[in-house]
């Protein structure tokens, strides 16, 4: 029988494989903290059962199974802000997903629900609370997401990433823990030469690391295609994640350069080598990004997204800004400015380092281990 427990510490029964149910999606910024949590939970308990709920046609139903894990999708999609006709099926999806949810927590039985976020989260986690499944939410940014601040009061814990979230859900659930990210970007030192021979590139010369998310970012790829020729007259060696999106139309549109020092791809899979290799990067405000960032100490350059709710990627970068630990350029500044300061940071050794350091202060290096710690005060 499963209870709640408010204050006392303890350990889950090991003789018991449990079932841990995760559910967040649509972005990498909601996936991989999910992923980042099931392995810690897996650590601690090699025999558990894990299940992911995310949305059909999405970036998690290919993710997922990558990292080793079953996933279920549901036929949902996001509200659009604006009047849009795809607002018209909304309802009918959610109600949809919602009754396949409940089936799947009845059918699977979790000792425990976990949201990260994203519209996939909201039917599954909603089933998860209305069955008495104790339920954990994860909130990655500053500005908390439509999904979570709605089932904020039906769940035990709520996990963010940065103090001052009680405005937007109870004090007495939140936990700060920080944002779970890959555990193979800690200590990058030691993997550098291995870096820049995967790459290809000498150690003599300048990286450049250049991202947009998971979905990629057109003003950083219009930026970087206005000043490559700055770049490649700098000898400045380029990793440019474009987003399969756009991937096909910068290739074509750089097919007559210098590629010598150039390696572009739609997505990157070893992000550990990438910034392993990378002097400075160039990223989106992500929460996801951002903490990644910090966990690796590289110092950066963050062009936030315009195109995101309540503007919360400047509100990200605006609290690194605010330490003294990043660069930040408006989307509109981007054309005009986002090589040439690039270049000038790269340049500035002593510059990267008072980056590094300040940045590397803000890592939570630990962020899963103690997601799951908070998982397991809810079960006995």
């Amino acid at each position: 029988m499963l209870c709640f427990q408010s204050n006392k510490e303890f350990h889950l029964k090991a003789s018991q494989p449990y079932r841990l149910i995760i559910s967040g999606g649509g972005t990498g910024g909601h996936v991989f903290p999910a992923i980042a949590i099931a392995n810690a939970f897996r650590a601690r308990y090699p025999d558990a059962e894990i299940l992911f709920v995310g949305a059909q046609g999405k970036m998690e139903m290919i993710r997922v199974p990558e990292a080793g894990y079953k996933i279920v999708g549901l036929w949902i999609s996001g509200i659009q802000r604006s009047l849009s006709l795809s607002n018209l099926s909304f309802l009918f999806k959610l109600v949809s997903s919602y009754w396949k949810a409940r089936n799947i927590i009845r059918t699977f039985k979790p000792h425990v629900a976990v949201g990260t976020g994203g519209y996939a989260s909201g039917p599954l986690m909603m089933a998860a609370t209305r069955n008495n499944i104790p339920s954990i939410l994860q909130e990655q940014n500053s500005y908390a997401g439509l999904t979570n601040k709605r089932l904020a009061n039906k769940v035990q814990r709520i996990c963010v990433a940065y103090p001052g979230m009680e405005k937007y859900f109870p004090k007495e659930k939140i936990r700060v823990t920080g944002n779970p990210v890959r555990s193979d970007i800690i200590n990058l030192e030691s993997k550098r030469q291995t870096a820049l021979n995967y790459f290809g590139f000498r150690s003599s010369a300048r990286t450049l690391l250049v991202l947009g998310g998971s979905g990629g970012a057109r003003k950083i790829n219009e930026s970087l295609l206005s000043g490559l020729d700055q770049l490649i007259e700098a000898n400045v060696q380029l990793i440019w994640q474009t987003g399969k999106v756009y991937y096909e139309s910068v290739k074509a549109q750089i097919a007559d350069k210098d590629l010598r020092s150039v390696r572009l791809y739609d997505f990157l899979k070893e992000m550990d080598l990438a910034y392993a290799a990378a002097n400075v990067v160039v990223s989106r405000a992500g929460a996801l990004s951002i903490s990644e960032l910090c966990l690796a100490k590289r110092p950066s350059v963050l062009v936030p997204s315009p195109n995101v709710a309540e503007d919360h990627q400047t509100k990200n970068a605006v609290a690194l800004v605010k330490e003294d630990a990043t660069v930040m350029i408006t989307d509109d500044q981007a054309k005009e400015k986002l090589v040439s300061e690039a270049m000038r940071l790269l340049h500035d050794e002593k510059r990267c380092a008072e980056l590094s350091e300040h940045i590397g202060r803000l890592s939570k290096p630990r962020a899963a281990e103690d997601i799951v710690s908070e998982i397991e005060k809810l079960l006995v």
